[in-house]
């Protein structure tokens, strides 16, 4: 008798704790009741306890979808596994169904926690599917990048509140993306993804533990020091500015900035105007109209990140470890992030080997850049400049590295020896500099500037 109460109590006690963390499971292990698939041909089936998908050819990418929508906040855990690396796959939050997309035919389109098996270790990323692509590449976060291996079960939260979403894998945090869409309401879905080749059909991606939190959500405590993808113009989180960011542009000032070798900011030339800081279009050539800005401060080891947007044929940089010391003509003397239309601008084909092309460090290494992660004039880019304290700097772009070096190495100095630097003593190698946005002649927009030293 008193075994039997012990476990009435138990299972009393579990059942209250379930109830307590307000947890709706949304797979009971035996049906797909709850689930209907929306788009593609990929058959979905329930075997021993776990939903089960499986790539066939000629199909567009297949979703299962909830029949429920939902809300607000919430946090959502599941485990998945796919039997082979040849194809990606992944889980739709806050997502919604286009019927007249795709001729008809529909299309799923919203948040997607990828799950990429590949060597590039991009699973926990949020892929914006059918309408923005990628928001959060996890080259964004290198700890964050984890092999996801194939026949083994890993474990996926994500969590929604608010505008913003973390991702974590196996119980390693991996994404942090902070958008501008408001609206919350959407299916969950998961997907079989469309095939390239025959051979590549028959690969089954598994999900089990599906599970939905949308009362008492508490946040999860993210690491230090990952990188967040702000989408919210010239706004930093709690997080951000806990990790030591700051903006360098508030959107509505030029607080902060004179122009080069100058004790004020430009009188011209220079623009503040709905949360933009915009060089002014004049000839075409370095520093003829308003002239190159500089930030008051200087730094030595940081990481930078910055929006810009280019007008069609323009021509523009970010630099840094500007000293002004050089007294040069033109434009002032730095490493230099190019900012270029590639397509319109001439200077995409001088120099050498394309060192002159967009996120190039200027004159001396060219990036190394995929078309489907460049967003063309018109449209806003993001940047990124690290430079660790041992020297080491990388350049990103849209969240891609496409290039690194070592300041000062004698590869550094081999490069710098060959390129119109070359007449500058310790050309790149100061200690410390200015941050510097230049004046080309051309239109070209920035916003959400900011900046963290790195110690």
């Amino acid at each position: 008798m008193k075994q039997l109460v012990t476990i009435a109590f138990i299972l009393f006690a579990l059942s209250a704790s379930s109830q307590s963390n307000n947890w709706q499971s949304l797979f009971d292990g035996k049906t797909l009741n709850g689930w209907k698939q929306m788009t593609g041909s990929a058959p979905y089936t329930v075997e021993n306890g776990q939903i089960v998908g499986t790539t066939v050819p000629g199909s567009p990418n297949s979703f299962l979808a909830s029949e429920q929508r939902f809300s607000g906040d919430f946090v959502l855990e599941l485990e998945a596994m796919m039997t082979d690396t040849t194809t990606n796959s992944g889980v739709q939050f806050k997502s919604n169904f286009d019927p007249k997309a795709s001729n008809g035919k529909g299309r799923i389109y919203g948040y997607q926690f990828d799950f990429d098996p590949s060597s590039r270790k991009w699973s926990g990323g949020i892929y914006d599917e059918g309408r923005r692509e990628w928001l959060y590449p996890v080259s964004h976060n290198p700890k964050g990048q984890l092999f996801f291996s194939p026949n083994v079960y890993h474990k996926i939260r994500i969590e929604c509140i608010g505008n913003a979403v973390k991702t974590w894998l196996d119980g390693v945090a991996v994404s942090y993306v902070v958008d501008t869409l408001t609206t919350n309401e959407g299916i969950l879905a998961l997907q079989v993804h469309s095939i390239g080749k025959p051979e590549h059909a028959g690969v089954k991606v598994y999900w089990k533990n599906i599970r939905i939190q949308t009362k008492g959500i508490q946040a999860k405590a993210f690491p230090k020091g990952v990188y967040v993808a702000n989408l919210q113009p010239n706004e930093l989180t709690a997080y951000e500015k806990q990790n030591g960011w700051k903006l360098l542009f508030d959107g509505k000032t030029t607080n902060g900035w004179v122009g080069a070798n100058k004790t004020t900011f430009p009188e011209k030339g220079w623009e503040v105007k709905d949360g933009v800081l915009k060089v002014l279009p004049s000839t075409g050539g370095e520093s003829t109209n308003g002239g190159d800005i500089v930030t008051k401060e200087q730094y030595s080891a940081f990481e930078l990140s910055f929006d810009f947007k280019l007008t069609k044929g323009a021509n523009s940089g970010v630099k840094y470890f500007v000293t002004l010391n050089e007294k040069s003509s033109g434009s002032a003397i730095g490493l230099e992030y190019q900012l270029l239309d590639d397509t319109l601008h001439p200077d995409a084909k001088a120099g050498r080997d394309g060192n002159r092309t967009l996120a190039s460090l200027y004159d001396l290494i060219k990036a190394q850049k995929t078309a489907r992660f460049i967003r063309q004039p018109g449209n806003w880019n993001t940047a990124r400049i690290i430079v660790y304290p041992n020297n080491h700097v990388e350049h990103y772009l849209n969240g891609i590295k496409v290039l690194e070096y070592d300041r000062g190495s004698q590869a550094f100095r081999d490069l710098v020896a060959i390129s119109k630097y070359k007449v500058w003593p310790n050309f790149g190698e100061a200690a410390k500099g200015h941050i510097l946005l230049q004046d080309h002649g051309n239109e070209v927009w920035f916003r959400s500037i900011k900046i963290r030293e790195l110690k």
